[in-house]
């Protein structure tokens, strides 16, 4: 039987992704009282700016008091998309104390007080869904955390950032230099005034740790995951990647050890090979490439950002919720009884792409390859180049942890015949 009391939801905030939430619950009304039972009413829109015109948005519904909003004890759901970490955090407590389960985008403060905020929803008997806050419309969390409860992730690999895709897939088509493919993902919306959060990878970090924690059942934080930016990349380094059959992306990995003990999580430039299916990713699309026990290689792929998109992931959490509240039940919670701890970055084992200016003479590659045997790095190929008594040396390595690799490197500047250490690059996905 259908509920004809309003299930009633309050948003806090209405800028890119509020306004599409608020547009398709009045858009889709009668589509999601159908499939959640019961109508779903908005009652009250929290904003800064309250003089700003908002299209399709009752003017009595706004107010700039977010407190008094979630405190209001007649809300269902709360929608939070206003993002960073205060107020959003005590407003999110405080709905569950209201007796209201929310519905969030704010992949930092998830990051970062994840924990926390699934021990208050527990406490209060409130859902916390957050589809929307790691890959925008990409189906993922719920995957994650349901369709694969049953089986065992190793694995996950992925781009979930589509302002740093955008830049270094313009750099790759195009041959354009850094600064170039920024100014363009700038003007056409793709990056922010200060695109720092997305070239410099925290952005992802956040995404990675709340992935982490949800894949391997245990705690990770935004400052368990160890960051790389992707301002230093050059064109020179794409032509060295395209010489291997490879691209370069920036990618989120989090993996458990091969012994099942720890898990690491990691944000960094790196180079995959052509044939992995996250070479295709293009433009400001993301994806993420699962490997499980069981299922074997799963692939995510879709748009990563946007009002529509990130919206879209929203609602399919707002309907998800609703529902549990209609039932009387709630979703899963935390998972987080493996308690692995998370290795540092040192302990990680890849490959290596490492790029030397050294001088043109006999029984340079022999030093080199002298110092990688006594780090106990192996070498699988090497590339020479050179004339007028200055040369460059690619070194690719067999799998070494980041540790080695580090003291491989701090011996190679010492060195007299070689100049310059001009890139080291990570080697994923094979």
């Amino acid at each position: 039987m259908m509920r004809t009391r309003p299930l009633k939801v309050a948003l806090l905030g209405c800028g890119v992704v509020g306004s599409e939430v608020a547009r398709i619950m009045t858009t889709h009304a009668d589509d999601l009282t159908a499939r959640i039972g019961a109508p779903v009413e908005l009652a009250g829109v929290a904003v800064r700016r309250p003089d700003r015109v908002r299209v399709g948005i009752d003017p009595a519904l706004i107010t700039t008091d977010a407190t008094a909003l979630v405190k209001r004890g007649d809300i269902d759901v709360v929608v939070e998309v206003i993002g960073g970490i205060e107020p959003a955090r005590t407003l999110i407590t405080t709905a569950f104390e209201h007796g209201a389960s929310v519905v969030s985008a704010n992949k930092a403060l998830l990051a970062q007080d994840g924990a926390a905020l699934h021990k208050a929803a527990e406490d209060h008997g409130e859902d916390l869904y957050y589809e929307a806050a790691v890959a925008g419309a990409i189906p993922l969390i719920r995957p994650l955390r349901e369709s694969l409860a049953g089986d065992k992730v190793n694995r996950v690999l992925g781009i979930v950032n589509g302002t740093t895709n955008f830049i270094l897939d313009k750099m790759d088509s195009s041959g354009a230099g850094y600064q170039e493919a920024l100014d363009e993902a700038t003007a056409l919306g793709y990056a922010e005034a200060d695109p720092t959060a997305d070239v410099e990878g925290f952005d992802a970090a956040a995404k990675a740790a709340i992935l982490a924690g949800i894949a391997f059942h245990t705690r990770v934080r935004l400052d368990d995951v160890y960051r790389e930016g992707m301002t230093e990349v050059t064109a020179a380094d794409f032509a060295s990647a395209r010489q291997m059959g490879c691209t370069i992306k920036l990618l989120a990995i989090c993996e458990r050890a091969a012994d099942g003990e720890s898990v690491t999580a990691r944000v960094h430039p790196a180079m995959i090979p052509l044939s992995h299916p996250l070479a295709s990713v293009r433009e400001a699309y993301n994806a993420v490439f699962v490997e499980s026990e069981a299922a074997g290689r799963l692939m995510f792929y879709g748009p990563g950002a946007g009002g529509a998109p990130t919206a879209s992931a929203v609602l399919g959490d707002l309907v998800a919720v609703c529902r549990n509240k209609l039932n009387g039940s709630n979703g899963p919670g935390e998972s987080a009884y493996t308690r692995l701890p998370v290795s540092p970055m040192g302990e990680v084992v890849t490959r290596y792409h490492i790029s030397l200016d050294v001088a043109d003479k006999p029984g340079v590659l022999a030093q080199v390859a002298t110092v990688f045997a006594e780090h106990g790095v192996s070498i699988d190929t090497v590339r020479q180049s050179g004339k007028d008594g200055e040369a460059s040396l690619v070194v690719v390595t067999h799998r070494a942890s980041d540790a080695s690799l580090t003291g491989t490197v701090e011996a190679l500047r010492k060195l007299d015949t070689v100049r310059g250490v001009a890139s080291i690059m990570r080697v994923e996905g094979e």
